[in-house]
């Protein structure tokens, strides 16, 4: 029987990604002559990949700018995020003890995210637990991103996990939508980014810490289930 997975979204669930994506984004509206954007407006800008937000960042400051424009943008932003990929980028309190806990019981990790997959392969790496992910699947990794619930069970399929035996963990309606359209329970962390508080989407739990995480799987698949081959359905 396949080990149980526990698959996560990255920004806003793993690691606080905000102030390099917003220090990244105003960099390139200062460039094109836009107002930059407040910490806390831009943190609520990310969440559907990068492209997005600097769609979003261009909208705030009434910019009009071809799709052509934007890609290169876009090409800009990437190179200069990469470069400054953890500058200020942290893992959430509690991350790696949750992580140690799960993999003694004999669970994998995978991570599913719209962020692309090299840059999220080298935030990992930059923050010591690249290696602890069966695989790491970005926007591009597949045909479809999330929300398309395809691509959480491609990432499944892929991290050698089953339907059955998987967690989600995110941070926004769009986690919360693919893990329900693709059969799988989803806990949401209420710390990361979303417009609204994550309980109105009706994750199967909320938790407010990693600390959290073990009780809330425990609680979704039955107390003393949560080694390998004991997982419930």
């Amino acid at each position: 029987m396949a080990a149980p997975l526990l698959v996560f979204d990255l920004d806003g669930t793993l690691v606080e990604t905000a102030p390099d994506l917003a220090a990244t984004l105003n960099m390139i509206l200062v460039r094109e002559g836009l107002p930059p954007v407040p910490y806390e407006a831009a943190r609520k800008m990310i969440g559907g990949g990068a492209r997005l937000m600097i769609e979003r960042g261009l909208a705030r400051g009434g910019a009009r700018l071809s799709d052509e424009r934007i890609d290169r943008l876009f090409e800009d932003f990437l190179a200069h995020y990469e470069a400054h990929i953890a500058d200020a980028s942290t893992l959430y309190p509690g991350v790696v003890a949750a992580l140690d806990r799960f993999e003694e019981a004999g669970w994998r990790f995978a991570v599913c995210t719209n962020k692309i997959e090299q840059a999220s392969v080298l935030l990992l790496k930059a923050l010591g637990i690249a290696d602890r992910f069966a695989v790491i699947c970005g926007k591009e990794t597949f045909p479809v991103s999330k929300p398309d619930h395809r691509a959480l069970l491609m990432a499944i399929e892929k991290a050698g996990g089953t339907q059955e035996n998987t967690v989600m963990v995110g941070d926004s309606k769009v986690d919360i939508e693919t893990a329900r359209n693709a059969g799988v329970p989803v806990i949401a962390v209420d710390f990361g980014y979303t417009d609204d508080p994550v309980a109105t989407y009706m994750p199967n739990r909320v938790i407010s810490h990693f600390d959290d995480l073990w009780d809330a799987v425990a609680d979704i698949h039955g107390r003393g289930n949560l080694s390998p081959g004991r997982v419930a359905p």
